[in-house]
């Protein structure tokens, strides 16, 4: 499997994790770092997430956001190395992602995320 085909998989394990609430998938996916974050009004501090509690949310039932849609558009926007930048574009979520490379895997090291209809 080439690095593009495995970071692929990664981000369907952390899309698919979450909306089937698949704990198994959602560990697989993310880099004990993980660092996520939404956007802010102003200047104010981002919230963040870690992986413990995009774990926990998880296992609590995934998804807040019921779709039927679950298409995902995974753009590998580079490769270098060790690290690599996707984006995903889903009905729910737009999600600029960061990962790494662990051992012969990917894991998603930091995700900046925002709902895909909100405003500009």
């Amino acid at each position: 499997m080439s690095d593009a085909d495995l970071i692929k998989q990664t981000v369907l394990d952390y899309f698919e994790g979450w909306f089937d609430a698949d704990v198994d998938r959602m560990n697989r996916a993310l880099h004990s770092s993980l660092v996520k974050r939404p956007p802010a009004d102003d200047d104010a501090p981002l919230a963040v997430t870690t992986k413990a509690r995009m774990v926990e949310l998880t296992a609590a039932g995934g998804g807040p956001v019921a779709t039927e849609d679950r298409r995902l558009e995974i753009e590998v926007v580079d490769v270098h190395g060790r690290i690599a930048s996707v984006v995903v574009r889903s009905v729910p979520y737009r999600e600029y992602l960061h990962l790494v490379r662990v051992g012969d895997s990917w894991r998603i090291a930091n995700a900046l995320w925002d709902w895909t209809d909100a405003p500009s």
